[in-house]
């Protein structure tokens, strides 16, 4: 369980670092399950409803970056995301009442894998309260080397930054403004078995891995129960299907919240990687084994 401190800091930074909160064991398992999908991907040379590619991935040298909906694809992953200590951890700061509107499984193995650039969750999937947070359960320890998630302390509590392109003004799940700076980035830096936590609208990216070593985080969103999607939700039944610990309800808590609409959408969906490529300016933009811009400013902090 967290400690008061530990709460006070999320709801002030908009982030948190949990070590072992997983067991050597558990993490194991996490490895060896992942280790089948990547030889799984040898199979395939584009992107399907199940793998996420890497550029230059081949049968002969896989390169998975993401596999979509894990928990849809083995139990080991369904049982993590709703792990007793996690569940119990996010209840602290978010309300007994839990759903889950989203996973995935981001893969940097050794001196690959494609930068996630600056951006809000909040901007994919506003709700009618900002009670959201993802949790990322760390199978190998998060360094800056690796490519660790990096955050911007407290910008969970300003605005909705602008996610569409300057040209055409498509949703291109990244911030595009012009003055945007993220000198101010910290990592969150976890041991295997550990989880980083960020709040829904803390500004967050990762960079290439740049290290020798494998960088494999399993990413669980979370949502109060009486968080409810602008969006819409579909299918009654379905959509209380995503809760995983509390009883539905029909009441919408409504906060004053900042909303900005991830709409007109491009002509890219699919993973984040893929939108994310409609970009005009890419801050990450270098290659694997370079340090980019802003990982060289954490280094030096």
């Amino acid at each position: 369980m967290l400690t008061l401190e530990q709460i006070d800091l999320y709801h002030e930074q908009g982030y948190l670092g949990v070590e072992n909160v997983l067991s050597a064991d558990e993490v194991a398992e996490l490895r060896r399950v992942t280790d089948e999908f990547v030889e799984k991907s040898r199979a395939v040379s584009q992107h399907t409803e199940i793998f996420d590619l890497e550029p230059g991935h081949t049968a002969e040298n896989p390169r998975l970056r993401r596999l979509k909906d894990p928990i849809k694809h083995h139990p080991v992953y369904e049982q993590t995301l709703k792990h007793p200590k996690i569940l119990d951890i996010v209840s602290q700061l978010i309300g007994p009442g839990l759903r889950s509107n989203g996973n995935k499984l981001n893969l940097k193995y050794s001196q690959f894998g494609s930068p996630v650039e600056w951006h809000q969750d909040w901007a994919f999937y506003p709700h009618t309260n900002d009670d959201l947070l993802a949790v990322g359960v760390a199978m190998d320890p998060m360094t800056l080397e690796n490519g660790c998630l990096l955050v911007v302390p407290g910008s969970h509590k300003g605005r909705v930054l602008d996610h569409n392109s300057k040209g055409r003004n498509v949703f291109v799940g990244a911030v595009t403004e012009e003055d945007f700076d993220a000198a101010g980035a910290v990592p969150i830096l976890v041991g295997a078995g550990g989880i980083s936590i960020h709040h829904v609208r803390t500004l967050h990216g990762s960079a290439p891995n740049t290290s020798p070593n494998p960088r494999r985080l399993l990413l669980y969103q979370y949502c109060a129960i009486d968080a409810w999607p602008i969006m819409g939700f579909g299918n009654w039944d379905a959509f209380n299907a995503t809760i995983v610990r509390g009883e539905p309800t029909q009441v919408a808590r409504v906060t004053n919240v900042p909303v900005r609409m991830p709409l007109p959408a491009g002509e890219k969906g699919g993973s984040i990687y893929e939108t994310q490529t409609m970009m005009e300016k890419r801050m990450f933009n270098v290659p694997a084994a370079e340090k980019a811009p802003v990982l060289e400013k954490v280094l030096a902090r």
